[in-house]
């Protein structure tokens, strides 16, 4: 069992999270400085970015599902 320091699991949290190197380096920087306020803006605009691409695939999803649709509704036409 690996255990971790309470540093080492905010690394592993934030990679888990997607957030690249620059951004692990920065967020312990402002830690480091405790600039709280800091470092929860950049969780933000982490998220958001995150929440960008998930509304952008369901987006393309739901384009994939329209055409499955109109698809099997022209195949039971033409039954």
């Amino acid at each position: 069992m690996i255990v971790y320091t309470s540093e080492q699991a905010v690394i592993q949290n934030l990679k888990d999270a997607g957030c690249d190197r620059k951004m692990v380096q920065r967020f312990l920087e402002l830690g480091a400085e405790g600039n709280t306020g800091e470092k929860l803006k950049l969780l933000d605009i982490h998220r958001h970015r995150l929440l960008d691409r998930i509304h952008l695939e369901e987006k393309r999803i739901n384009c994939l599902d329209y055409l499955v649709y109109r698809l099997q509704k022209k195949e039971s036409v033409d039954e």
